[in-house]
């Protein structure tokens, strides 16, 4: 399952862990994703969902 919000389509990042001997390996931030049952076309169906579209009231619950 693709770690991106249904909604505002944000995704993974990626950036690099750095040791203290100033070793360089890859490594991503993921999005908070939670499954949530939203109100889509006046029908409820469960979505994921970032929690900042939550938050500021992108998604409507139902």
């Amino acid at each position: 399952m693709a770690a991106k919000c249904e909604y505002c389509g944000k995704g993974p990042q990626f950036g690099n862990n750095v040791s203290h001997a100033n070793n360089k390996t890859r490594r991503r931030w993921n999005v908070n994703l939670q499954s949530v049952r939203a109100r889509i076309a006046g029908a409820s169906k469960r979505v994921r969902v970032c929690t900042s579209c939550i938050k500021t009231g992108v998604v409507v619950k139902g």
